[in-house]
């Protein structure tokens, strides 16, 4: 996918998660806190969250360019929440696929708003049971399928793929078959992009010891993060 069809699908996120999420919560949020409001944003990373400004009493969404393009394919977007929560959770019945990766994410982070709202979002307590139970609330009512529907048809009115074809997942015991001891590896992007050599192959992650600036570190990466280093 193009960057710039990923930034324009992250403003029809952005588009959507206003008019069909928050729109309808606007009066409960205000009433908590007056004067609350809403931005959403398009980031020019992979970086996805809500944050608030009690000082302003802003609110503020924030969907990565990048993020829109990791899960539009399979083995990059497993290695995120959001697909777990969706499998474990039954969300959308389970199925993952771009389309429903991208709802899903609209109502994960507006589901943060609420309960930030609500003053259950705890120092060190984030994805606690009062928010599951806000994200499970949001499917529950509809407004997740709203969220979905409405994304969908927005992007079919602006000419933008979004498949809502379930993705096949890589099978990871194949893949564990690919790594081997003392293979130098690479994952993460940019900034946060770590190259290593693998000490041992787990059942679903590798232990690897960076190299360079923090050769000293050790870290357990899902192996469908990990990318061969040339």
């Amino acid at each position: 996918m193009k960057s710039a069809q990923a930034r324009q699908l992250g403003q029809l996120m952005c588009d959507t998660t206003y008019d069909v999420l928050w729109q309808p919560a606007a009066d409960w949020v205000r009433n908590r806190s007056p004067g609350s409001s809403l931005t959403c944003r398009v980031g020019s990373g992979q970086a996805t969250y809500h944050r608030f400004d009690p000082q302003q009493k802003q609110h503020l969404i924030t969907y990565g360019v990048r993020m829109v393009e990791a899960k539009y394919r399979p083995d990059t977007a497993q290695g995120w929440l959001s697909s777990r929560e969706i499998r474990q959770r039954a969300y959308f019945g389970g199925q993952l696929s771009p389309l429903n990766l991208l709802a899903h994410t609209c109502c994960h982070e507006f589901a943060h708003l609420l309960q930030q709202s609500a003053g259950q979002r705890y120092r060190g307590s984030v994805h606690n049971r009062h928010f599951y139970g806000i994200l499970d609330e949001l499917y529950e009512s509809g407004g997740a399928e709203a969220t979905r529907q409405t994304l969908a048809d927005r992007a079919a009115d602006a000419g933008v793929a979004l498949s809502d074809v379930e993705f096949e997942m890589p099978d990871p015991m194949a893949e564990r078959s690919n790594w081997q001891v003392g293979e130098a590896v690479v994952f993460g992007s940019g900034a946060r992009e770590v190259r290593g050599s693998i000490l041992r192959v787990n059942r679903k992650t590798c232990t690897v010891r960076a190299i360079g600036r923090t050769r000293s570190v050790r870290y357990r990466v899902p192996i469908q993060m990990l990318r061969k280093l040339n």
